[in-house]
């Protein structure tokens, strides 16, 4: 990949993996930081990596400086289960942004990623497998659980009202 390639890439993709991060951990600075070394290590690999496969790279690679930060963070930070019990409890919310993302707070991590990259980002199957190193039966397995989860959660529109 060239210079000029990198930078392109830079252009397209930056938003959309900051977003991809930003939803997934809701930390914009920890967010900034994991898209920042994920460009850094692609451009460490710029010349295995093609122009053409460097959108799958970048979002493979963001995900997986997410997963460790996640894990880094959690060796940092012992909650204990009462303080994670109110943290999650619902409070009533005011607009369906918040009732999805107090929704999407509560998936496991990986039903969270694979929902966000199918439902914000609009990843095809195949890709979301590709990224997380799922299959893809697995990716519409986690997606349907987390669907069904966050239907659950939200039950009705009683909530946002």
């Amino acid at each position: 990949m060239t210079t000029a390639e990198y930078n392109r890439c830079v252009d397209a993709h930056a938003d959309g993996v900051y977003r991809f991060i930003l939803k997934n951990i809701g930390d914009e600075e920890r967010a900034r930081d994991i898209v920042q070394e994920s460009f850094s290590r692609m451009w460490e690999k710029s010349g295995e990596v093609s122009f053409e496969k460097a959108k799958s790279y970048l979002f493979t690679t963001a995900y997986h400086n997410m997963i460790d930060d996640i894990r880094r963070e959690k060796r940092n930070s012992r909650l204990n289960e009462a303080q994670f019990d109110t943290l999650t409890v619902n409070h009533g919310f005011s607009d369906l942004q918040e009732v999805l993302n107090a929704a999407l707070n509560t998936l496991p991590e990986i039903q969270r990623v694979v929902i966000t990259l199918r439902d914000y980002e609009g990843y095809p199957y195949d890709e979301i497998g590709e990224i997380t190193g799922l299959s893809e039966s697995q990716v519409k397995v986690y997606i349907y659980r987390g669907r069904v989860a966050l239907k659950n959660y939200i039950g009705s529109l009683d909530r946002v009202i």
